[in-house]
Formats: C-alpha cells, sequence, structure tokens
C-alpha cells in the first residue's frame, strides 16, 4: 500500500484508510463482532493503517470494537476517533457538547476504550457553536501536551473556522464529505485552506455511502436502521437520475479494468496529494476492491473526461437529511 502523509503535521497513513462506523450500525445492523475483528485484521495485513471511529458510533461500541481489534497490532496503525456530541452514559444524546472540560472527560474514556495510551489523531466531529473554536483547540492543545493525543482534526468545518482553529493549535487533517456526487469543500474554501495551511483532507463517504460502486439503483431497499432510508438523495426517484453519475465510473472503469468503485476513489486521490479517503465495508471482497484503487492510475485525459461529464450531471437530492445537515458548520 502507498503510503501519504496529512499535510505538514507529518502524520503518514496509508493512500487508503478504513472507515469503522458501519461495523456497529448506520447502515443497519452491526456486523457479527469478530467478523469485524477479522476484517479490521485483514485490512491491516494488506497495508491499511489508518483507521477511523468515533464515540458517537453506537455510541461507544465502535470504540470498543476497533480498541479490541487493534491492541495487537498498535504500533503499526493510525487510530483517527472524534468527539463533539453530548452523550449520557445509557448512550443517549444531548446535541453538541465541546466544552473543554467535557472534552477532557471524553478523552479519558476514549483512551479505556481504545486501549491505547496516545490518541493519534482527535477531531472535533461537529463545531460546537455554543463554544468558540480557540477554546476547543486550547483544550486539545492542552490534550496534546499531557500526551494523550499527538494531532489535531476538524470534522465538517467551514474554512473560517478552520483557520482560527489552526492559529491556536495547528490541524492536522480535515474530515468531510466529498466524492463525485459530494463536492461542496471544492467550492467554499475548504479544500483551499487545507492546502494553504499545509492540512491533510479526509474524505468520509467517499463511495457516496455505496452509491457510487454501481451496487444501489432505484429499485434497492434499506432497513428502517439504515441512514439511507431517510437520507433525500437516496430517494427511488433521485437514485434513478443519479444513476447517470455511476454510468459514467463504469464507462471509465470499463477502460482501465477496474471497478465504478475504484475510479470513484482513485479520482479522489488525483485531486491532492494530501489526501486520504476513509471508505468502510464489511465484506473482505469489497475491502480488497476499494485498496486497489490505491494502484489504479488516471491519465489527465482522464481526469478531464470524469470532471467534463460530471458536470454535466445535476446529482439530485441532499446528501443528508436536513437535520443532520444543521449541524455542520458552514
Amino acid at each position: 500500500m502507498k503510503k501519504r502523509t496529512l499535510g505538514h503535521g507529518g502524520l503518514e497513513a496509508s493512500a487508503i484508510g478504513y472507515g469503522c462506523m458501519g461495523l456497529t450500525g448506520a447502515y443497519g445492523d452491526g456486523a457479527d463482532r469478530q467478523e469485524a475483528i477479522a476484517l479490521i485484521h485483514a485490512a491491516v495485513e494488506r497495508g491499511v493503517t489508518m483507521f477511523d471511529t468515533a464515540e458517537a458510533y453506537g455510541p461507544f461500541t465502535n470504540e470498543e470494537l476497533v480498541g479490541e481489534a487493534l491492541a495487537p497490532l498498535r504500533e503499526r496503525v493510525v487510530i483517527a476517533t472524534k468527539f463533539g456530541f453530548g452523550i449520557n452514559r445509557d448512550g443517549t444524546r444531548y446535541g453538541l457538547d465541546s466544552r473543554p472540560e467535557h472534552i477532557r472527560q471524553v478523552v479519558t474514556a476514549m483512551l479505556k476504550r481504545l486501549r491505547v495510551a496516545t490518541i493519534d489523531l482527535l477531531y472535533q466531529h461537529r463545531v460546537d457553536p455554543e463554544v468558540p473554536i480557540e477554546e476547543v483547540a486550547g483544550a486539545v492543545k492542552e490534550l496534546i501536551q499531557q500526551g494523550k493525543v499527538k494531532k489535531f482534526g476538524l470534522s465538517e468545518a467551514s474554512a473560517g473556522t478552520i483557520r482560527r482553529a489552526h492559529a491556536v493549535q495547528p490541524v492536522t487533517a480535515v474530515q468531510s464529505e466529498y466524492s463525485l456526487w459530494t463536492r461542496d469543500v471544492e467550492h467554499n474554501g475548504v479544500l483551499d485552506v487545507c492546502g494553504e495551511l499545509g492540512i491533510g483532507f479526509v474524505p468520509f463517504s467517499p463511495l457516496g455511502a455505496g452509491f457510487l460502486t454501481g451496487k444501489i439503483d432505484r429499485t434497492t431497499t434499506f432497513g428502517g436502521n439504515d441512514f439511507r432510508s431517510i437520507s433525500p438523495r437516496f430517494a427511488p426517484d433521485a437514485r434513478a437520475a443519479n444513476m447517470a453519475m455511476v454510468d459514467l465510473l463504469t464507462s471509465v472503469a470499463g477502460r482501465q479494468h477496474a471497478t465504478p468503485a475504484q475510479i470513484a476513489l482513485a479520482w479522489l486521490l488525483a485531486q491532492k496529494p494530501w489526501i486520504v479517503p476513509i471508505p468502510g465495508t464489511r465484506r473482505l471482497a469489497r475491502l480488497e476492491e476499494n485498496i486497489g484503487a490505491a494502484s489504479v492510475e488516471l491519465a489527465d485525459a482522464d481526469l478531464r473526461e470524469i470532471n467534463e461529464a460530471a458536470s454535466n450531471i445535476t446529482v439530485q437530492g441532499a446528501r443528508l437529511p436536513e437535520e443532520v445537515l444543521k449541524l455542520t458548520n458552514r
């Protein structure tokens, strides 16, 4: 697996990371625990070093799973997790909470769940409008000085927020949704500020929550505990219209002896050398397919073709339900 460095922070990671969220929910029921651990081990064996989790996934159970799986492999991996939601001990939520005292409490619990002495990369999961970002960055800076955290990151933050945080504690990575059908960060200044300040970028949902793999069509059904069942972009009519994007990927994939998913990931990798996408999966075959994208080389002509064709496709439906988008720092 090729390696990449996330900006000037010097955090080295595999070119393709692994998003662990789906192992404990979000896309329906969670995976069998032992099968999930075996899949994480298989990812490490195949060169994946970046593993992404969060206290909110589960809540808590995803970090526990990742901690158990990676404990015997700790020296070979980078573990990233996220704080920022208000979560009671019973798992119920009370909105956003990035008060410094809460961050300190959360990190203590994270270290235990992840079975680590230090968190490699700690993101603020969502920007808390009630807490100045300077206070958040300052709290993480103290945790870094104490050796409990190595690097600081932000998720779904605006360009202005990134600048303000970076002035207090250098930001190593920003995580936001980015793919061929979600390109907001190209236009809202986020990618630009990352390039300017030397910050790495970690796209989540780089395969469009599975849509860009070509395995989902208008007739696909989703269970009630799958977030796509309430996502506007996955409504039947929207899916039918958005198949044009899959058709584009399929066309390029045929010439490259690749899959649509591999082309979608290779396109992301080609955008900047400091981008590390984190696709998730519960299946070994899909894991190997995603890893294979790191070896797909898209020529300038391929990239021009993809960009020109994609610019003529109007993606239908919001990327997430409105109540979730309201938490995005814009």
